[in-house]
């Protein structure tokens, strides 16, 4: 396929895209939350009678006020039957009420003519909150004794998965010659998307509208149809661009409600725009997880067995996204690349005093890959064997596929794939077999230089039951694209319309993709996440095309006098073979309005990417300062409809991969406080962390699970970057005696185990 640049981009980096809080409304008024400033303490009072009587305030929202509207707060989805019962989610509220859970836990919002106003009136609130001791650790969370959150979640612990065969892997582990063993930890991580959250809310009679940044149109309207009891025609939501997402903006939150209220109780507009430092302390994160895992291997490295013990920190309450997605694609991915014959698996979801967790890039993907591929460089460190050709003995071969995964939660198999040429094209690409003398002229410098290699499989796609897209003929002879996955960097304003044109042989610049999903002919669809866009909706479209050349070809075929058969189709125009007459699409179109307008429903294909992503780091051992100096990446998308788009996804999927290697991180205290609530104290990654010297490719293996052949991308940079460049970080260090090291690889950390190991 052609390209001739992202159609969005100048649009975007002109000021001219239209965000939430580019939306203003005639007679809007301005909201500012009130927000708690203890992790965890019960509410002794809270009076709001001087902010109610302030300048330019007009309303005062507590959860009373929500109680008596009959509105609640999003119910999350497991699908999943847990070990000893289901996932415990008490209800949760809109604003804390009788305890607070976590620094930033919403009180009151105040809703005023200007923001200035709210903001004023906000400091005249009195409330007083008495202190309760907080658990911000999740090992501790479940420890005996721990303070308890909630009385309906027991000793906190809010649900546990178990999968696999326990028997089966204590057979395997006692039929080891080796068995490794390895804790790590994926600390939790703020997603900041460059645009805060914000919301505006109006009534258009007994009808709610609200512009959100929003991943997904459905997903959005649901949850405040389940919270505000509407009917589905009663709730309109809006999102034309996205400031980035990243899976904090796939749930809905509760200030979303709280300025729906208020705008229905006023009669007026109400917007809303987080702070900075609002988002830091309230969006909810990423990551999170507490992992362990044991391997067992026979005298030659074969893989005997595997198990796996995760605690998952969920923060102050179960939410919809984080712990869906660290079940699911923990017991998906648990044996990674490897044949693996027996696995056992364990993941228990706990609350503490922070702020909700929800999915964040990879959600869970990036865990499972680093803690298994850790555990293959373990066990060639402990075993002697070589890493490289353990994961060679080991890695499914293409004749394995499918290959079934049968303690996968739901079920699952790996669908097409080449580990093993992924490997070897890999290691070639990343020019492997030059190490040895790069590290040579690394050390004549004092450098310690590393290597380290990440092979994956990761599920991509799937999460509703179907998708739906529609195309629709415009009366100035323009063609427009209907769907429900909102854009936050991925380029969906390029590749679907050069994916129909291609199939309609029309020119893409008449062809463009509605930004107003709301009403429109498409009602159905997950969103933007999961990797899944193009495969779904991108063959949602095709089907549609597909459906609207076979109509116009009976159209064509009336006007032309001829059997439909007898037409050939291309470059847009239907030929008749035997007169040579021809009949445009878009002729056809004009002459009957409507009719070639098409809605398809189709299912939503479910497949596994792979990928072979090498890192080469340098370490400075007299200031810990680490670097990438090479990195390579072959993955195995499927087919690749748009090259330069696949390029972007891998390389911000790189960058966040990297940012929390080397330094992303929330620090809380043991009092629950958010110690890194600003971009001063809150690591992000820079432009300059991926060196020149990076090398991007794909192998094209087509996924049989959908007609455009092609497999996710998006999260595939932050599976592969973890692993990858940790066990390089590893090798490096090694040659100084440091066995053990994990994530953030800061220069004080890295310095700190090179004097421990020297000691």
């Amino acid at each position: 396929m052609s390209y001739q640049g992202r159609r969005e981009d100048p649009r975007l980096t002109t000021g001219r895209g239209r965000y939430t809080d580019d939306v203003s409304l005639p007679g809007q008024l301005r909201a500012v939350f009130l927000r708690s400033d203890h992790a965890h303490g019960r509410i002794v009072s809270l009076d709001l009678d001087a902010v109610r009587e302030a300048e330019g305030v007009r309303l005062a929202l507590t959860q009373a006020e929500v109680a008596a509207a009959g509105w609640r707060r999003t119910a999350p989805p497991m699908p999943f039957p847990g070990h000893d019962g289901p996932l415990l989610a008490p209800e949760s509220a809109v604003f804390a009420y009788d305890r607070v859970r976590y620094v930033g836990e919403p009180l009151a919002v105040v809703i005023a003519e200007t923001e200035a106003q709210a903001r004023d009136a906000l400091e005249l609130a009195e409330f007083e909150i008495e202190p309760l001791e907080a658990v911000v650790d999740p090992v501790a969370a479940l420890a005996e004794g721990a303070p308890q959150l909630h009385d309906k979640i027991p000793g906190n612990r809010a649900f546990e998965y178990r999968f696999g065969d326990p028997e089966a892997v204590a057979e395997g582990f006692a039929a080891a010659a080796h068995r490794v063993r390895i804790a790590l930890t994926s600390e939790r991580l703020v997603p900041n998307p460059m645009e805060p959250k914000a919301a505006v809310a109006s009534w258009d009679g007994d009808v709610l509208e609200l512009h959100a940044p929003s991943q997904g149109m459905q997903g959005l309207r649901d949850a405040l149809v389940y919270a505000t009891g509407l009917a589905p025609e009663a709730v309109r939501v809006f999102a034309e661009d996205v400031g980035g997402a990243f899976g904090v903006r796939a749930d809905a939150y509760p200030e979303y409600l709280a300025i729906a209220l208020a705008s229905r109780e006023l009669g007026r507009p109400v917007k809303w725009l987080s702070t900075r430092s609002e988002t830091m302390v309230s969006d909810y994160q990423g990551r999170g997880i507490v992992m362990e895992a044991e391997l067992a291997l026979d005298a030659e490295g074969r893989f005997l067995a595997l198990s796996h013990d995760w605690i998952a920190d969920l923060g102050h309450h179960p939410g919809t996204s984080g712990p869906l997605t660290s079940v699911m694609n923990a017991g998906v991915m648990a044996t990674g690349a490897y044949r693996i014959p027996a696995i056992d698996g364990r993941v228990r979801l706990c609350v503490t005093n922070k702020t909700q967790l929800a999915a964040y890039r990879g959600a869970a993907r990036p865990e499972m890959a680093y803690v298994v591929e850790r555990l293959v460089d373990e066990a060639a460190r402990q075993t002697g064997l070589d890493r490289l050709a353990l994961r060679r003995l080991n890695a499914i071969g293409p004749d394995a596929y499918p290959y079934p995964l049968p303690f996968a939660p739901m079920p699952s198999a790996y669908d097409s794939g080449d580990l093993p040429r992924l490997l070897e094209d890999g290691l070639k690409m990343s020019d492997w077999q030059g190490f040895a003398d790069r590290r040579a002229a690394a050390e004549a410098k004092g450098r310690l230089r590393g290597i380290g290699c990440a092979l994956f499989v990761e599920p991509s796609g799937g999460v509703l039951p179907s998708d739906e897209a529609a195309i629709t003929f415009e009366a100035d002879g323009t063609i427009l694209l209907h769907e429900l996955a909102v854009a936050s960097g991925q380029g969906h304003e390029t590749v679907f319309p050069e994916l129909v044109g291609s199939r309609l042989e029309i020119d893409p610049a008449r062809i463009s993709l509605s930004l107003q999903r709301n009403g429109g002919p498409a009602r159905k669809g997950a969103g933007a996440f999961g990797s899944r866009t193009l495969m779904s909706q991108g063959s949602v479209l095709v089907e549609c095309a597909r459906q609207i050349v076979a109509k116009a070809r009976d159209l064509a075929a009336q006007e032309l006098a001829v059997e439909p058969s007898d037409l050939d189709y291309a470059e847009g125009e239907f030929r008749s073979r035997a007169s040579n007459r021809t009949l445009g699409l878009l002729e056809i179109a004009a002459a009957h309005p409507g009719v070639l307008d098409t809605t398809v429903e189709l299912p939503s294909p479910r497949n596994f990417p792979s990928g072979l992503h090498v890192a080469e780091v340098e370490v400075d051992p007299e200031t810990g300062v680490t670097t990438i100096e090479r990195y390579a990446a072959l993955d195995d998308c499927g087919v690749v409809v748009n090259g330069t788009l696949v390029a972007g996804q891998v390389w911000g999927g790189l960058m966040q991969g990297l940012g929390q290697v080397f330094g992303e991180r929330c620090v809380y205290d043991a009092e629950g406080q958010f110690l890194t609530a600003t971009f001063m104290d809150y690591f992000m990654p820079r432009a300059d962390l991926l060196p020149a010297a990076t090398a991007l490719d794909n192998l094209e293996i087509p996924s049989p699970t959908n007609e455009l052949g092609a497999k996710g991308v998006g999260e595939a940079g932050t599976i592969g970057a973890l692993p990858a460049a940790m066990n390089a970080i590893l090798d490096a260090l090694a040659s100084r005696g440091v066995e053990a090291f994990d994530m953030p690889a800061t220069p004080h950390r890295v310095w700190q185990a090179l004097q421990d190991a020297a000691a």
